[in-house]
């Protein structure tokens, strides 16, 4: 579904962590099993990455993450701002499988909207870089 929404532009480069594929214990970060970071560059120096990813939220409980992030712009350089994010809670009411196909689903809509950085920034009432 997702590579299909990238037909016809670079292939999006899928990650698996296969330390990770049991839960690596005490880290520092969120532990990621099998991620995508679609990014795509904008005028003036911006960025937008499109993630999905698997990630160990506790030991035994893994989310499906995604989220559209723009280039942060702050005084702070703290590289990103998610602009819109859901995660999936795998559990009783949600298998990995269908908490996938929600993450998914999720990040086609967003890769299907336009790429342009200014609009995520005003959908999530961020400054534009061109003030900064």
């Amino acid at each position: 579904m997702v590579d299909m929404a990238r037909a016809g532009r670079v292939t999006a480069g899928w990650e698996w962590v296969l330390e990770h594929a049991v839960f690596p214990g005490t880290q520092v970060g969120t532990p990621v099993v099998l991620g995508l970071d679609v990014i795509e560059h904008a005028g003036g120096g911006d960025q937008l990455e499109f993630l999905l990813q698997v990630v160990w939220i506790d030991p035994g409980r893994l989310s499906v993450d995604a989220s559209v992030n723009v280039a942060c712009w702050c005084e702070t350089s703290h590289a990103t701002h998610d602009a819109d994010a859901v995660r999936v809670v795998v559990g009783e009411e949600t298998s990995l499988p269908g908490a996938f196909r929600a993450g998914a689903e999720h990040l086609t809509g967003w890769l299907a909207d336009p790429h342009d950085a200014d609009y995520w920034r005003a959908k999530a009432g961020l400054p534009s870089w061109r003030i900064n």
